[in-house]
């Protein structure tokens, strides 16, 4: 599933810089300038990092990397894993030299909203396969969203609450399957597409026109729905073609444009 949520960040900033650009050419030749270092100069956050592996591949790509989790275990995994490479982990050889370029801390997005005087922001937030596992969506999307910087990207994976879903990811893949332990998801939990969408319309007004949940109704420059499907005779993940049937009815992404300025 990584190189599907690494693809789609990299390639919805990539989008964001040449729509943003004064002309056509002068976008694509900022995106080809940026070559193989597209998130060069962009502070990263992923919550709820795991093992790092996100935040691995978003640091290769250049962007400034903080991975949090509120499992000590997690962090230790996910900091041994990264100083097998240098190139992200080594700490600067003197104070004139550059952050490193990724970094792992025991913490949550609450506790690090209210770790400082300031309150810290990132031009990119990630929350991948989070947000079905809380007791409090409420609470965490504000907490993810007070973490975005004004004009910033949010983005969110998770699995949405339909029969499809139910019989995927618990009768599938825990009951029958094993692929997870049972007892890893709870079906109450799990956020179906419209309600993401309903919570940044009209509690955040960070998308200005309501919308049912269709991936196709939205402003395509403040927020996106992608389904995510599991191909097994390819054994990989890939986006579900853009209005096929049931794409959104199981796992999928969510990106969403925090305004410049506020509402």
């Amino acid at each position: 599933m990584n190189p599907v949520r690494v693809g789609y960040i990299r390639d919805k900033i990539l989008a964001t810089i040449e729509d943003e650009a004064p002309a056509p050419a002068q976008g694509r030749e900022t995106v080809r300038a940026l070559g193989a270092r597209p998130l060069a100069g962009l502070d990263i956050l992923d919550v709820g990092c795991g093992g790092g592996l996100l935040c691995e591949s978003l640091a290769r790509l250049g962007g400034r990397t903080l991975g949090i989790d509120a499992s000590s275990s997690n962090i230790a995994i996910a900091t041994l894993h990264a100083s097998q490479d240098p190139r992200l982990s080594g700490s600067p050889s003197s104070s004139n030299e550059r952050p490193r370029r990724l970094e792992y801390k025991h913490t949550t997005s609450e506790e690090l909203l209210a770790s400082g005087a300031t309150r810290p922001q990132f031009d990119v937030v990630c929350s991948m396969e989070v947000l079905e596992h809380v007791d409090h969506p409420d609470k965490f999307l504000r907490s993810c969203a007070d973490l975005v910087k004004p004009g910033g990207h949010l983005f969110l994976s998770t699995i949405s609450r339909t029969p499809l879903s139910q019989f995927l990811t618990i009768t599938m893949a825990e009951n029958i399957l094993g692929l997870v332990s049972r007892g890893t998801h709870d079906y109450t939990k799990y956020v179906k597409p419209s309600e993401l969408v309903q919570f940044f319309s009209d509690e955040l007004r960070w998308i200005q026109r309501p919308s049912n949940g269709s991936s196709g109704t939205l402003p395509f420059d403040q927020a996106e729905l992608r389904g995510m499907a599991y191909l097994p005779w390819a054994g990989k993940w890939t986006l579900a073609p853009r209005g096929s049937p049931m794409e959104l009815d199981c796992n999928y992404l969510f990106w969403v444009r925090k305004p410049k300025t506020t509402q």
